[in-house]
C-alpha cells in the first residue's frame, strides 16, 4: 500500500485543486436555483473545462485520464463547497460504462458527451416486484414487432425515473429458455408513450425511488445493446460498475459526529464519552471506518499501478451500511426523548442521525442486499460452493412462482 502521490500525481492534484477553487460557483451564483439546476450548472462547467468524467476518451466528453487521477479529482472536489451532482451518478457510473462496452460508435458519440455534461440524465430500470434481488427472475416482457419491440410490465425502486431523460433496462424476450438466457438489454426515452412513473414515498420523507409501468411501449431494435438473449451478459457490465459506484463506507453520519454527540450529552452526570459501553461502541465504529478507509487505499494503490482492484467495493458496502445504521440508532438513544424529534431546529445536530437512521436501510438494498454481497464475497473471493438453485437449467415458464 502506497499513501504518497507520485510526482505526476502530485502535479495533477495541484492542477485539479487550483481549477476547482477558482471555478466552484459562489453562493450568489446559485441563489434562486433548485438543487437540480445547481448540479447541472456545475456539471456543465466541469465538462466545458475538461474536468467531467475525466477517464472517458476526449471524443466522448472526457480527457483520457487514468483511474487514480479520477480518484484524486474526487478527493479534491470533496474539499470545496461544490453543488451536489448525485443525479448524474447512474448515467455516468452505470449506463455510460455499459454503452462504452456494448453500444455502436454512433450511439457513443450521440449519448456519452451529453452524459458527461449533465445535459441528459439516465436511470436504471432493473428491479421488479416479483424478482427481489434476483434480477434474472424479471417478468417485464418485450415482444418483437417488425423493427420495434413492444414492452409490457413493471419496474420498481427506480431511482430518479421521475426526472430522467433516458433509461437502461433488461427485458424478457424469450420465456421458453432458462431465465438467464431469455433476457435482452435496451435503452429508451423515458418520455415514450405508455410509460407511467409513480414516485414511492419513503419513510425518510423523500421520494427518490419510483414504480415504472410499461403499457405497449415501443422501443426500436436499434436501441438494443448486445444480441437478443445476451441481456444477462450486458447487465453484468452494469452491475459490476454499480457496485464500484456505490461501494464506500455506507454513507450517513460517521464516528466523528457520534463522538461529538457523546461529548455533548451526559450519562450519570458525566459526558457520555466517559461511559464504558459508549466508548466500546465508538471504538468499534472507528475500527470499521478505518478498515473501510484503508481497504479503499488498497484499491487506489492497485489503480495507481494499473492493476484491477479486488472485492473492496462489496466489502465496503457490506460492512459500512450496517455500521452506519447501528451508529445512527445508538446516537438517537443518546439523545433520549429529543432523539425522536425530526424537524428543523428541534435538536443540536440538525436531524443528522434521524435522517441517517431512516435513509441508511435503503443502502442495504441498493446495488445488492447484504445477503447478495455476502454471497459474492463467499463464492467469488473465498471460493465457497454456490447456493443450490432449483431453477437451474429449466425454462423460465416452468420456474415455480409460489402462487
Amino acid at each position: 500500500m502506497d499513501f504518497k502521490d507520485s510526482p505526476e500525481e502530485a502535479t495533477f492534484r495541484d492542477q485539479a485543486a487550483t481549477w476547482l477553487k477558482a471555478n466552484v460557483p459562489a453562493p450568489a451564483e446559485l441563489d434562486g436555483l433548485s438543487e437540480m439546476e445547481r448540479g447541472k450548472l456545475w456539471q456543465k462547467r466541469k465538462a466545458d473545462a475538461g474536468w467531467a468524467c475525466i477517464r472517458w476518451p476526449e471524443e466522448y466528453g472526457g480527457r483520457g485520464a487514468n483511474a487514480i487521477q479520477q480518484v484524486i479529482l474526487n478527493q479534491e472536489e470533496s474539499k470545496v463547497a461544490a453543488p451536489a451532482t448525485g443525479q448524474f451518478s447512474i448515467g455516468q457510473g452505470m449506463a455510460a460504462p455499459t454503452m462504452m462496452t456494448w453500444a455502436t460508435e454512433e450511439q457513443k458519440t450521440r449519448f456519452l458527451p451529453k452524459l458527461a455534461s449533465g445535459e441528459e440524465i439516465w436511470c436504471q430500470l432493473f428491479s421488479e416486484p416479483a424478482g427481489g434481488s434476483d434480477l434474472a427472475a424479471l417478468r417485464t416482457k418485450a415482444v418483437k414487432d417488425g423493427d420495434d419491440w413492444i414492452i409490457n410490465g413493471q419496474k420498481i425502486w427506480t431511482s430518479g425515473a421521475h426526472y430522467s431523460d433516458w433509461g437502461i433496462l433488461v427485458l424478457r424476450t424469450d420465456p421458453d429458455v432458462p431465465k438467464h438466457q431469455g433476457l435482452s438489454y435496451f435503452f429508451l426515452d423515458m418520455k415514450s408513450p405508455g410509460i407511467e412513473i409513480k414516485p414511492i414515498k419513503q419513510i425518510s420523507g423523500a421520494a427518490n425511488f419510483n414504480e415504472v409501468y410499461f403499457t405497449d411501449v415501443r422501443v426500436s431494435d436499434t436501441q438494443r445493446l448486445g444480441e437478443v438473449g445476451q441481456g444477462w451478459q450486458v447487465a453484468l457490465t452494469t452491475l459490476m460498475n454499480e457496485r464500484a459506484s456505490i461501494g464506500g463506507g455506507g454513507g450517513g453520519a460517521g464516528v466523528k459526529q457520534a463522538l461529538k454527540l457523546a461529548n455533548s450529552v451526559n450519562i450519570d452526570d458525566k459526558p457520555a464519552s466517559k461511559d464504558r459501553q459508549v466508548r466500546a461502541k465508538l471504538a468499534d465504529w472507528y475500527v470499521k471506518e478505518a478498515g473501510i478507509k484503508y481497504t479503499g487505499y488498497r484499491s487506489m494503490t492497485a489503480l495507481s499501478r494499473g492493476e484491477i482492484p479486488g472485492p473492496e467495493n462489496s466489502i465496503g458496502k457490506l460492512v459500512g451500511a450496517p455500521k452506519s445504521q447501528d451508529l445512527a440508532s445508538f446516537a438517537i438513544d443518546l439523545q433520549e426523548m429529543g432523539g425522536v424529534m425530526w424537524s428543523p431546529g428541534e435538536n443540536d445536530f440538525d436531524n443528522l442521525f434521524q435522517s441517517s437512521f431512516m435513509g441508511i436501510p435503503g443502502l442495504r438494498i441498493a446495488g445488492g442486499t447484504d445477503e447478495i454481497m455476502a454471497n459474492i464475497i463467499a463464492e467469488r473471493v473465498l471460493g465457497l460452493p454456490q447456493e443450490p438453485r432449483m431453477d437451474k437449467g429449466i425454462p423460465f415458464t416452468e420456474v415455480p412462482t409460489g402462487s
